[in-house]
């Protein structure tokens, strides 16, 4: 069994090298070559590797989040200084919107997934509200899908989160700016 695993493993870790690979690849032609696109790097970068181990493990190691969550918001804090307010508010802001979540339905969510939003904030700023609406989205259909096949059983069928953040996150930090002007324009 565990020659099994290791052959699995192979495939699953080129995987998340790859997708890190192409989507920094992507940071450095979206953002060209400053110190954003380098924040921007490691970010997507630890997103793919936080993902695989919620898919895996259904957890998100603190080791990993807490300390990128830290990174980030130092290298933000010194890119851009003037917009401390945000970089300090937007962690804390999207934190406390999950704790809220998870303290009102605790068996709904993991604290890694509440954890995550530090990262999600001090990476994101003014855009983390973007990510969170897209990855919640993003669950959205899957969870009804789970309903829909398994009836009231399909509450008890748990969904790794942290996926779904993840990729309201990349969105964001790529067309966040866009989508939120274009929301904003509607009111």
């Amino acid at each position: 069994m565990n020659a099994a695993l290791a052959a699995l493993a192979v495939p699953r870790s080129r995987a998340v090298e790859l997708f890190s690979a192409l989507l920094a690849i992507a940071c450095f032609l979206r953002f060209g070559l400053s110190g954003e696109a380098f924040v921007a790097a490691f970010f997507v970068s630890v997103l793919v590797v936080l993902s695989a181990i919620d898919i895996e493990r259904r957890i998100l190691p603190d080791k990993i989040v807490l300390p990128s969550a830290a990174v980030v918001l130092a290298a933000n804090l010194a890119l851009a200084p003037d917009r401390w307010a945000e970089w300090a508010f937007a962690p804390l802001g999207a934190f406390l919107f999950l704790l809220a979540a998870a303290l009102v339905y605790p068996q709904g969510m993991g604290m890694g997934d509440v954890k995550l939003c530090l990262l999600l904030g001090a990476a994101l700023g003014k855009l983390v509200p973007v990510a969170l609406v897209l990855g919640l989205a993003a669950a959205l259909v899957p969870s009804v899908v789970l309903f829909a096949v398994h009836g009231k059983a399909g509450r008890k069928m748990g969904l790794p989160f942290g996926p779904f953040l993840a990729v309201g996150a990349v969105v964001a930090l790529f067309w966040g700016d866009a989508l939120l002007d274009a929301y904003l324009s509607t009111l």
